[in-house]
């Protein structure tokens, strides 16, 4: 752990003393329990002294309300913080759901960047799509789920997408072509990062990443442009 590293993080009287200001019942031993239960992990440091994030500090806020504000159960919680891991956010009422915008999407209240991961069925309430427009797109390779049954980011940004362009009487099997050009432009950028990526070195690996991020985004950008200036000389002709 590097000193910068370390000037982020709190020990485990820090924690209580700043929980202790909402949760005046909080001792060290509970915040030591729920670390046995494994609902919170902080970082060891070598000498086996707990250091506590800012990610284990709301944690720990979101446990511990659970318990006073909804005397959730230990199993039910679980649930939650396993629902909030893979990338949902929490509601009002306490128990999470998959984002409804891509701006919530893109970012955590932390700051933190929390990869997506929803089932089917959260899948379908985020994007609002039906499971027969789902399984159109699936079929159609423009949304996947991962080996686990899992969607991704991409996923609800496709299905959400594909919700708003049903207004519009486009289908999802309209939407192949989006998904060619997609893969045509995606040959591009790997034929020119794969020189990097290939390499050992993690330095030519980082090198290419970054060469890939940027190569997407001006891509993006191109292919928008391209297409605005289509249709608008279509629809002025």
């Amino acid at each position: 752990m590097n000193a910068r590293a370390a000037d982020n993080l709190a020990n485990i009287g820090e924690v209580l003393a700043e929980l202790k200001a909402e949760f005046p019942d909080v001792t060290v031993s509970k915040i030591r329990f729920l670390e046995a239960e494994e609902l919170v992990m902080p970082m060891r440091t070598t000498s086996g002294y707990r250091k506590f994030s800012h990610a284990d500090m709301e944690r720990l806020r979101y446990i511990l309300r659970a318990q006073r504000d909804r005397y959730l159960p230990l199993k039910v919680i679980r649930e939650e913080l396993d629902a909030l891991d893979r990338g949902l956010q929490p509601t009002k009422e306490g128990k999470p759901r998959a984002p409804r915008s891509l701006v919530s999407v893109d970012s955590s209240e932390s700051g933190e960047i929390v990869a997506l991961r929803l089932t089917k069925e959260e899948l379908l309430e985020a994007s609002g799509v039906t499971a027969t427009a789902l399984r159109t797109l699936e079929q159609y390779g423009l949304v996947e789920a991962d080996s686990r049954g899992f969607y991704g980011r991409s996923g609800l940004s496709v299905c959400m997408l594909a919700f708003e362009l049903q207004a519009y009487g486009v289908e999802p099997r309209h939407l192949r072509t989006f998904k060619v050009s997609a893969d045509r432009e995606a040959s591009l950028v790997t034929a020119v990062v794969t020189p990097y990526t290939s390499q050992r070195s993690p330095e030519h690996q980082a090198q290419g990443e970054e060469m890939a991020r940027a190569m997407t985004s001006l891509a993006g950008q191109l292919h928008s442009e391209l297409l605005r200036d289509a249709v608008t000389r279509s629809v002025s002709s």
